[in-house]
């Protein structure tokens, strides 16, 4: 079991390495790995251009698992996800042929671009860590984490994540702009070849696994926990609301904020790490209510101001 008190070099070198790819994100690498280290499943939202497909395949390159892509469109079906079974005629026997589904990372670039049956196909996957597929069940390699993109400004030809779906992602992030200094980096970098066709792996999928158990390890204090619960059950009694946070949402942010103390070197959770995570883990899990969108609040803004209110327990500041 690792050591708590320095940061893991396992988490060192990925993030070293991803850097080399993404430039001053560190924050939102960051928060990969957090959702890498509970196998959470992250969807990124972002504007085109901003290196949300990149982020995705530099964290898929710096793992020396399986990596599947899968290009999310209107025509895609559910067999393309999954995997098929095709008859033999050589064996005269179906055989199954797996879907991309059944790897370490999975890209769903795009994933709004499909149709919900499409998108429902993930569903058992991603809660289960398996896949059934005429009555056969298939696990999946761990770690297992499906990485999503999506343009959350172009409705034309996109269909809208269901809430079931969206309570599935551990975390959505955006990777924003960068800089004037980092978008000239950028420009440097990338101005004779992109850094990523060089790009090599540097932990193998059993250190992450190998990981886990010190992850749980590290302490949460009862105070804590119920001041996530408290997080959560504010959003379920909230004039701004429609439909709150589902106890799922409170075991993400729990155990997010045990793999945010990790990577800091930390054996015990405190009251930043869960405000910190909270519009990540919390924002996509609600429906504001048509008064407050009206009133031009988002559900980051929304929980923000939950978080802003709720009472951080005397004994952990």
């Amino acid at each position: 079991m690792a050591a708590f008190g320095s940061s893991n070099p396992t988490i060192e070198r990925l993030t070293a390495n991803i850097e080399k790819v993404v430039i001053g994100k560190r924050d939102v690498i960051e928060l990969l790995l957090v959702a890498l280290l509970r196998e959470g499943h992250v969807l990124i939202e972002d504007v085109p251009g901003t290196g949300k497909t990149t982020l995705a395949r530099a964290l898929a390159t710096s793992l020396s698992g399986s990596f599947k892509r899968v290009q999310f469109t209107p025509d895609l079906l559910p067999s393309d996800i999954t995997g098929v079974f095709i008859y033999n005629q050589r064996t005269q026997d179906f055989e199954f042929h797996p879907g991309p589904i059944i790897a370490n990372i999975v890209l769903a670039d795009e994933i709004n671009r499909a149709t919900p049956r499409s998108q429902s196909a993930l569903l058992q996957s991603m809660e289960e860590r398996q896949v059934t597929v005429e009555g056969q069940t298939y696990p999946m390699p761990r770690p297992f984490m499906v990485l999503a993109t999506q343009n959350p400004i172009e409705l034309e030809g996109t269909f809208p994540l269901p809430e079931a779906q969206l309570d599935r992602f551990m975390l959505r992030i955006s990777v924003g702009y960068p800089s004037q200094d980092e978008e000239e980096r950028i420009i440097l970098s990338q101005g004779s070849g992109h850094p990523l066709e060089t790009l090599q792996a540097v932990v193998a999928p059993d250190e992450i696994v190998a990981l886990r158990e010190t992850v749980a390890a590290v302490t949460v204090s009862a105070d804590l926990r119920r001041y996530i619960t408290n997080l959560v059950r504010s959003t379920r009694d909230n004039d701004a609301i429609e439909l709150g946070v589902s106890p799922r949402g409170s075991l993400a942010l729990y155990q997010g904020a045990q793999a945010l103390a990790f990577i800091h070197g930390r054996g015990f959770v405190t009251p930043d790490d869960i405000k910190n995570l909270a519009p990540f883990v919390l924002a996509h899990r609600i429906v504001p209510s048509s008064d407050a969108r009206l009133r031009g609040k988002t559900a980051e803004s929304i929980i923000t101001e939950i978080a802003a209110r709720v009472p951080v327990p005397v004994e952990a500041v």
